[in-house]
This record gives structure tokens, sequence and C-alpha cells, in this order.
């Protein structure tokens, strides 16, 4: 018998049904109680965990930690297991390349001998990581995405301006095949500033008539910026009414007033798990997709679970995953923070704030920590301001870290008194001096990648040679 082709190896009538969209969405998670959803859970994980002794990284993780098959019986033992993040994913690679032996692809089990759906990471914070699907994996995940994206209002007809990247990158493909798949609008996918230029974009979005922008908030503010440069009108030239990405801790008000004031949304996901929340109609916090995912919140230092409303590095078991890769408790070093009070919208699902910073980026200066992707919202609070920034962490001879945000900016006019305003502006909201330096517009435009990258660069860490 020969093996499944990609659209035979998952029933996808079987998928909608599990992973409802719109209103069948919304009903199931009024209607469910957090019991009964913690019992779909925990049936979830336990064929994870089953699937997961099978792959020679998870015994090695596990029984590294003394840990048996039969010791984990359900969700109440998951913190019994160890987390892991990227750097034992490339330990991996390094032990069994080039793919690692992190996955179960061609095991000769059911479950790893079917079509692999391979990508890597942008390699925001080293070199890129291996990242592969199955098909019913990958496909959950673009439901996920499109659930998201039809729940915060894309419809039929919308054209979908996609500013993710492609080649091996994860990013754009993914998003591609979500729209795609599972809505009816036409997906345009533009790219980064490489792959299609800026001041083409611009032109694309009106020919096309773009009305939904997707991707990261820092190209789509600047693509902007860069329509008005070719006198095309946000607004009026180009009527987006949704822009949905991820907004990190921009500043939101800025980015709606750049695009003539659409509709803005926030979701959050990695590389490896696809979607695991986005905002929602009521605009209060991040809903949890739940039914795909547990989430853990854990304190950066001690790895200890935090009470909600504190934040920590969040930690996701995709509980759809029990077949190539299974990931259970992923480390994303991804800072959030679980929402308190209950959902105006009626769901048994928890929210979270959204992407506060990323531990493995942080810099503790004189005993405070700095994430530097929180840092936007600070500088945007003066008009001064042009919209880039990187921040440089340096060492002295004494051991004491210090941190310079280099802040491009429209004018300098008196340069010492803005650069000591600005420098006064992140001492009040951090509690801490950095030292302030002031940049041309577009001066930084190598060091942050921004139009190069996904993600731009907001820390160049010189503290270790």
């Amino acid at each position: 018998m020969s093996a499944p082709t990609y659209l035979e190896s998952f029933d996808i009538r079987a998928l909608l049904e599990q992973y409802p969209l719109d209103e069948g969405f919304v009903a199931r998670h009024r209607a469910m109680s957090r019991d009964q959803l913690h019992a779909r859970q925990d049936a979830a994980f336990r064929r994870c965990v089953a699937r997961a002794w099978q792959i020679p990284f998870y015994r090695r993780l596990w029984g590294g930690k003394g840990i048996e098959p039969g010791d984990i019986r359900g969700l109440a033992d998951i913190t019994k297991l160890p987390v892991f993040g990227k750097h034992e994913i490339m330990e991996s690679v390094a032990l069994a390349p080039p793919l690692g032996d992190f996955h179960g692809w061609r095991d000769g089990t059911p479950a790893g001998d079917v079509p692999l759906v391979f990508h890597t990471t942008s390699g925001t914070t080293g070199r890129p990581q291996p990242l592969v699907f199955s098909p019913r994996s990958r496909e959950v995940q673009s439901i996920l995405l499109a659930r998201l994206y039809r729940w915060q209002g894309l419809a039929a007809g919308d054209v979908v301006h996609s500013v993710y990247g492609h080649g091996m990158i994860n990013g754009g493909h993914y998003v591609r095949e979500a729209v795609t798949h599972y809505t009816q609008a036409l997906f345009c996918s533009a790219g980064t500033g490489v792959e299609t230029r800026s001041a083409q974009q611009v032109q694309l979005m009106r020919d096309l008539g773009a009305t939904a922008i997707v991707g990261f908030a820092d190209y789509i503010k600047k693509l902007a910026t860069v329509a008005r440069e070719q006198g095309i009108e946000p607004g009026r030239d180009i009527r987006i009414r949704m822009i949905s990405g991820h907004l990190g801790r921009e500043s939101r008000e800025a980015l709606a007033e750049a695009w003539g004031g659409p509709a803005l949304f926030d979701w959050y996901g990695v590389g490896d798990t696809g979607a695991i929340a986005g905002e929602g109609p009521d605009h209060d916090g991040l809903y949890l997709m739940e039914d795909a995912h547990h989430v853990e919140v854990l304190d950066v230092d001690a790895g200890a679970p935090v009470a909600d409303g504190a934040a920590g590095d969040l930690v996701v078991t995709c509980l759809y995953k029990d077949d190539i890769y299974p990931i259970i408790r992923f480390n994303t070093h991804d800072v959030t923070r679980v929402l308190t009070g209950n959902s105006a919208l009626g769901l048994n699902l928890r929210r979270i704030e959204g992407f506060l910073g990323r531990s493995d980026n942080m810099v503790k200066i004189r005993g405070i920590n700095v994430f530097p992707q929180a840092l936007a919202p600070i500088l945007e609070q003066h008009p001064a301001f042009a919209g880039e920034f990187v921040c440089v962490a340096t060492r002295d001879a004494a051991g004491r870290d210090e941190l310079t945000v280099r802040i491009e900016v429209r004018e300098r006019g008196d340069a010492a008194a803005l650069a000591a305003t600005f420098a006064g502006l992140l001492r009040a909201r951090l509690g801490v001096d950095v030292a302030v330096a002031l940049e041309d517009p577009g001066a930084l435009a190598p060091l942050t990648g921004i139009e190069t990258r996904q993600k731009p660069i907001r820390l160049i860490d010189r503290r270790f040679g």
C-alpha cells in the first residue's frame, strides 16, 4: 500500500468539526464549562505524551530528568516535565543533522510516515531553526489563524496585503495558506521590502484595492510613510479597514492614524506552534485558543508558574500535534501575562495581554529589567521620533551593564536638549537611566533590518565581546 499524499493524510471535515470557525467557535466556547474544556485538553495531552515517548529527543530530554513512561498521566503532571526551547532544538540538529531528532518523520509509525512540510524561523535571535509540520498539524494551524482573521472581521472579497517574509521562512507561507484555504479573501503576498520594494508595495495596494494588511507593525507603519512620499494618501487612495498582525508594544493609535483609522487587531504565535492567541471584536486582550493549546506563564528566572496578572515566559503545549513533531512545554521566551476578570463576550477562554518583550533579549540595568521591544510606545510620546530605534548593550571594565538607545528623529534642533528629553521619558517609564544617541531618518536601517526582516532587530548585544 502506497504512503498517503498530503491531502489524503487528514480529514478536512473532521478538522473543521474539531476546530470550528465563526459562530461555531463562539457558541462552543460560550456553552462549554472550564471543566469540560480541561477534560478535552487532558485527553489530547495524553495522546501527545504517548507519541513523544516514541521520539529520541523527548526520551533524552525526559529520561535525563529521571522521568519514565507512566510518570505523566495527565495535565496535572505537566510541571514534572522540563521545558525546552530553541537551544535544545538546535542541539538536536547538531546531534542528528540536518533536521535533528526532535521529530518523528519517517520513523516507521503511522504518525511519522506522512508528507513533511519544512520551513525555518527567520533567525531573529540567531541561526534559523528548522520547522517541521505534518499535513494535519499544518492545516490545524491554518484553521486557527483563519478563525482569528474571520472573527476579527475578514470577509469574502477582502483584498489582503501581506508583508510576511517568504523564502525558507515559515511566516509568509503559513499566513497565505490560512487565508487562501479558509477564507474567500484575495491574498497578495508582497513580503518584505527586499521581496517587493516598499514603493512598489504601496502602488500595488492602491491598484489592487487593498482592504486589509497583515504583518508586523513596524513595517506596516513604515509603508504608510512610504505611501505619502509617493503621493499616495492612506485612507483616501488606499482604504484599509483592518490591520491584523503582531502589534507588540507599538502605539496602536499612531499605527491607526498612519493608515486612516482602520480597526486594529493583535494576534500571537511562534513558528513552531502557529496561532496561539488573538484579539477578538471586544479588543480586550488576546484570547488563548485553548481547544488547541495548553498555555503556562512561568517566572523568567525561577521557571515556576506565576499568578494570573504577573508577567513571565509563555510556555506552550500544542494539543493537536501528536504526529510528526509533538510540542510539549515549549518555552517561547516571549513575555506576557494572563489577564484577570471575565470575558465580556462570555467565552470560557483565558486571555493574555499579548507580547511584552523577549526574556532572552532582556537587559538588566542596575537591577531593572529592560525589554527593548517595549520602548517604542515611550519614544512615540515625542513628536520628533521618526519611528525607528535600536538598543545597544555594553559592559564596562567593572562588569556594569549599560544601555544606549539610538533613536531616529525628524529634526534635531537643540540636539543636546532633545536627547535629554528622550532620556527623561525613558527614565520616567523604565526607572533607570539609559544613554541616548540621536540619528537621522533611515540611518538605523542597516542595523534594524527594517526593509529586509519580518521582525526588525531592537537589541545589539556587545556585552560579551
